[in-house]
């Protein structure tokens, strides 16, 4: 069965729980690139990943650290490219040893990260809604690549 290609996630419980979904089709390999503005859920989506990895500790977000290893079901790299300018800049980290057998997690990295996976990836793009009483995320996933083709529907849910 496919993921849907879009999710309305009312609660930060509802979002990993769709993010869990995501996890289940994930393997060794993937890339996946959360896109969304400061606060849209980037971080509690890579959480719901973690946990769906069967990842111990909570992911938090690695601004400063830049990027953490976490262990699961698979080895999860969780980077947050934020103060990352050039795709140099992110393979000095050193992260391409680990892509192949791990799930990397990528926050702030559309436009730079796609270059990590010649086999595509998965863009994650969260949005909040407009009304800021809302706590609504609206999550539309993005196949890029064939491997991805194959698993996202193309109607939302």
């Amino acid at each position: 069965m496919s993921l849907p290609s879009a999710c309305a996630a009312a609660t930060p419980d509802e979002l990993q729980a769709f993010a869990a979904r995501v996890a289940d089709r994930l393997r060794a390999g993937d890339l996946v690139i959360l896109r969304g503005p400061l606060g849209a859920g980037k971080t509690t989506f890579a959480q719901g990943i973690g946990a769906g990895l069967g990842v111990r500790e909570r992911l938090t977000s690695p601004t400063f650290v830049i990027a953490r290893v976490h262990h699961g079901r698979l080895p999860v790299v969780h980077v947050d490219a934020y103060r990352i300018a050039t795709i140099d800049e992110l393979e000095d980290l050193g992260l391409d040893a680990d892509l192949d057998a791990s799930v990397t997690l990528v926050e702030w990295g559309s436009g730079l990260a796609e270059a990590l996976s010649a086999e595509g990836h998965l863009l994650v793009d969260i949005e909040r809604a407009s009304d800021p009483d809302d706590e609504t995320r609206i999550v539309r996933l993005e196949a890029h690549g064939p491997r991805w083709d194959e698993t996202i529907a193309g109607e939302g849910a």
